[in-house]
């Protein structure tokens, strides 16, 4: 399917200037491995979402690029790279998001919290946001990760729950959603964030459901984009959504109650990160 004319990636300005420095802490973001089409966009800023705990994932879910195989041994040095990159870029808001390391006992639970630790020692003013995975449902590793001080957590829900075998196989509908509501109870005052794709097939009203469980789980901040397939061993588009039915989404998401909710095409779960944490 051809892209229609609403949906236009802006230009790589500056895009070197930033892969260099990362490269220079031997680091990745998810911008890269997932083939974000906003990247051009971000680093020229600069922003990214730092990728930790290695280029492979433990899980195949059909949307992703990133690569589905045995992953690399944990680099210890990595949460103090990551904030060196990070004061490098001059950064004030920081994502970092992961692999699925369902290999580990925590599944990187204590790496994320390593890596917030870091950051915010020598960042002490950034905010920080945190993307993780479901942990498979670890309350343990869920703590150990909020126990480390992020402003933001984050975890997507990705698509509606008729369509996880199809795009999430290995995850589950109502676990991502506990996520959220344990988080929550965790730290009430944390500002839970979630996001999911459009164009996999579901219905309007699928997506509404959705935003309705997110809302009950007690998440703060939602965003809304366009699937795009990154490659063609992907999952394919199954239809563009125009931008006056993004606009239904957000217009409904603010009904239900959350504080923020960015919906558009191009919009993705780290991208203007730090605009909706400030206007939330």
């Amino acid at each position: 399917m051809r892209l229609p004319e609403w949906i236009k990636v802006k230009s790589a300005l500056g895009l070197h200037d930033t892969k260099q420095i990362l490269r220079k802490h031997r680091l990745s973001t998810v911008c890269e491995k997932a083939r974000c089409p906003n990247m051009g966009e971000c680093f020229s800023k600069p922003t990214a979402a730092f990728m930790i705990m290695g280029s492979a994932c433990t899980r195949n879910c059909g949307f992703c690029s990133v690569k589905f195989s045995m992953p690399e041994t944990l680099d210890g040095k990595e949460p103090e790279r990551v904030a060196l990159a990070a004061k490098e870029l001059g950064l004030k808001y920081v994502v970092v998001t992961s692999v699925t390391r369902d290999d580990l006992p925590d599944g990187g639970a204590g790496h994320f919290a390593e890596t917030v630790r870091a950051v915010k020692k020598h960042l002490p003013d950034a905010v920080v946001e945190v993307l993780t995975p479901d942990f498979k449902g670890s309350y343990n590793s869920l703590k150990t990760v909020i126990d480390s001080a992020p402003d933001i957590y984050n975890h997507n829900v990705e698509t509606v729950p008729r369509l996880y075998p199809y795009a999430r196989p290995q995850a589950n509908y109502e676990r991502s959603l506990n996520v959220l509501r344990n988080a929550k109870k965790i730290a009430l005052d944390i500002n839970a964030k979630s996001g999911l794709m459009v164009g996999l097939g579901e219905t309007f009203n699928e997506v509404v459901s959705v935003l309705k469980d997110l809302k009950d789980a007690g998440c703060d901040t939602v965003t809304i984009g366009q699937y795009l397939s990154p490659g063609k061993q992907n999952l394919p588009v199954k239809e563009y959504v125009r931008p006056e039915i993004f606009n239904e989404y957000k217009e409904t998401a603010v009904k239900i109650g959350f504080k923020y909710a960015a919906s558009a095409p191009l919009v993705r779960s780290s991208m203007n990160a730090e605009e909706m944490y400030n206007n939330r």
